[in-house]
């Protein structure tokens, strides 16, 4: 416990387990759809960035650096829209996963989802779709157990 928040990973271990085996059929789920696990680690990034959860920016940028990921390209994650940085399939995965945490308006969401589906599989739209979710949810338990980020 930090302060006077609880672990609820630690709390509740059997839920947290259960939450673990999700992240295992996701990923099993994004590997058979042929999505790379560096794009698998943009997505968590970017989700992670856009709900603020420091913990799993330290651990998904290590990830995604292991998986062979640039510097270049995690420092300049927030503005890809502004880069010639990332590619056709990544941009749609991105745009993707950024509904899935923003639920932006109806309308908005159609025309994204629209224009990922130019240039993503019906495999890869459910997979980017199921680990923007994932990633959803282990960042609100880090962001509400308050977990630290360590040196």
């Amino acid at each position: 416990m930090t302060g006077s928040h609880i672990y609820i990973d630690k709390q509740s271990p059997s839920a947290y387990r259960a939450l673990g085996g999700v992240a295992t059929a996701v990923a099993d789920v994004a590997h058979d759809a042929d999505l790379p696990r560096i794009l698998v680690e943009l997505i968590n990034l970017r989700v992670s960035q856009i709900n603020g959860c420091a913990f799993c920016l330290e651990l998904h940028s290590r990830r995604a650096i292991a998986a062979g990921e640039t510097v270049q390209r995690i420092a300049t994650l927030p503005a890809w829209r502004d880069t010639e940085l990332f590619d056709a399939t990544e941009r749609a995965a991105l745009r993707l996963a950024e509904i899935c945490t923003d639920l932006p308006s109806h309308d908005l969401q159609e025309v994204d989802y629209e224009r990922a589906r130019e240039t993503l599989t019906d495999d890869q739209i459910s997979a980017v779709i199921w680990v923007a979710i994932t990633i959803n949810a282990f960042n609100r338990v880090s962001i509400l157990s308050r977990h630290p980020v360590r040196q």
